[in-house]
């Protein structure tokens, strides 16, 4: 038998019909669901007399729209209280498990999936949200999807998707100590670029991949789209199984020693052929922060912002330029003291319990800086109140941050939570976009440890010599 990749095996067993070349038509194992459009997905394929195919394998939540200041309980205007109101009645007249406001298991859609055991190793999962990839760390082919294909996957628990070529990315050797997941890709993004991954399925190994615990793993796989690939995949190991074990909806009893056995099959064999391959070496790794407004514009927090004159094409001179206007900054000025105004610890990215330690531990005991407004926005209601219980909370409430409620607020902005134009913000979210996190609003990506350690400095700095 032919060697094969791990995507090329789930691919492959989820396939219902070949429909031409390289397309085919998917089952879909698991549709993850927000309250951006999600209501209205379900109430359009009812409109014209449909019913959701199988209701038990969509799961939704409210994150996108929600406020997230202690004690809210919708969102900060009308039409954001009616996209919930909407999704609720939705998912409650087409029996849609929905993980409500005010329930323990709320939270950002991306974080919650692999939390409750919903994303697990060999399934297909979609949502209508781009970082879907995210739950390609647990060895899923996962991606996001359109708001028509949103509607086929509820009314047929399929979908029609070409298949992408493969590309094998290797983080080798150790990382250096102060160096996370997300200085890892996107040290990949600068690497390849933004169109580096399109067209093609990820598979990240590695030792520096091995080593790391499941929830930066979701770090990881979360950026994938940000370097053009839909599908970014981890395979399955011990650090996947332990994680799964005992979840809310993952497998129990005789199905879950099955589960574990199907899920040790599915790695790469070896002298599998991928389309592409990248090696990222670790041990040369420090931590990164982006300059511009695309993550591809990215460099160690101890490098210079590059030289127009360094640009490849004259495409992508100007598009520094527009980047370097946009942002206020120099080519080739050093981006370690650049003053900063806000700081955003959250996101599907960098919201898990582990990111809420790690700025915690470089917070404790200091103060954030009298002009920096310094928010926390735990990924879900479970990591909120584990976090509190173990004190977290009040190391970063004493230290001067807001102390929020779980949802995507400024990642994206759609909720109202905004950064004021010309405010210069360091965040551990995705997107770097122009007007990303408002219209104006400046944002530099970074790890949670660099996040928190701007927020005491008042400037971007290395948090190692924090």
């Amino acid at each position: 038998m032919t060697a094969r990749t791990l995507f090329e095996k789930v691919w492959s067993q989820h396939v219902v019909e070949n429909l031409a070349l390289d397309v085919d038509l998917l089952f879909i194992d698991r549709h993850l669901m927000h309250d951006l459009g999600g209501g209205d997905a379900i109430f359009q394929i009812r409109q014209r007399g449909l019913k959701v195919r199988q209701p038990n394998l969509t799961f939704a939540t409210p994150d996108h729209v929600v406020e997230t200041a202690p004690g809210r309980t919708g969102g900060i205007a009308p039409w954001a209280d009616d996209t919930i109101a909407l999704l609720r009645k939705q998912t409650h007249e087409s029996g849609i498990h929905l993980f409500d406001l005010g329930q323990n298991s709320q939270g950002i859609i991306h974080v919650i999936g692999p939390e409750q055991g919903i994303s697990l190793p060999g399934t297909t999962i979609v949502c209508g949200d781009s970082h879907t990839c995210t739950h390609g760390a647990m060895g899923a082919i996962a991606f996001g999807i359109g708001t028509t294909e949103v509607q086929h996957v509820l009314a047929t628990q399929t979908l029609q998707q070409k298949k992408p070529k493969t590309m094998r990315v290797e983080f080798a050797g150790k990382t250096p100590p102060g160096v996370a997941a997300k200085d890892m890709i996107l040290a990949l993004i600068g690497h390849i670029g933004t169109a580096g991954g399109t067209g093609y399925a990820i598979e990240y190994c590695g030792t520096a991949i091995e080593a790391l615990d499941m929830e930066s793993r979701l770090t990881l796989c979360n950026l994938s789209i940000e370097c053009g690939a839909k599908v970014g995949m981890i395979a399955p190991d011990q650090i996947t199984i332990d994680w799964l074990k005992d979840r809310p909806f993952s497998p129990k009893g005789d199905n879950w020693q099955s589960a574990i056995q199907y899920w040790s099959t599915l790695t790469s064999d070896s002298g599998a052929v991928f389309d592409k391959s990248v090696v990222i070496e670790c041990s040369k790794l420090s931590p990164y922060i982006t300059w511009g407004t695309s993550p591809e514009q990215v460099i160690s927090v101890t490098q210079t912002i590059p030289l127009l004159e360094e640009a490849g094409t004259s495409v992508q001179k100007q598009a520094w330029q527009d980047a370097l206007d946009y942002m206020g900054l120099q080519a080739g000025q050093q981006i370690i003291g650049t003053p900063i105004q806000r700081v955003f610890i959250g996101s599907c990215t960098n919201s898990r319990l582990n990111d809420l330690r790690l700025a915690a531990a470089v917070i404790q005991g200091r103060q954030v800086a009298n002009h920096v407004t310094a928010w926390v926005v735990p990924g879900s209601m479970q990591v909120k109140h584990q976090a509190e219980s173990e004190g977290l909370d009040q190391i970063f409430k004493t230290a001067g941050f807001e102390w929020r409620e779980p949802g995507c607020s400024l990642c994206v902005g759609a909720n109202g939570e905004l950064i004021a134009p010309g405010e210069r913000c360091v965040s551990t979210s995705n997107r770097n976009f122009t007007g990303r996190q408002g219209p104006g609003a400046r944002t530099h990506l970074a790890s949670p440890e660099m996040a928190a350690a701007a927020a005491l400095a008042g400037k971007i700095v290395d948090h190692r010599n924090f």
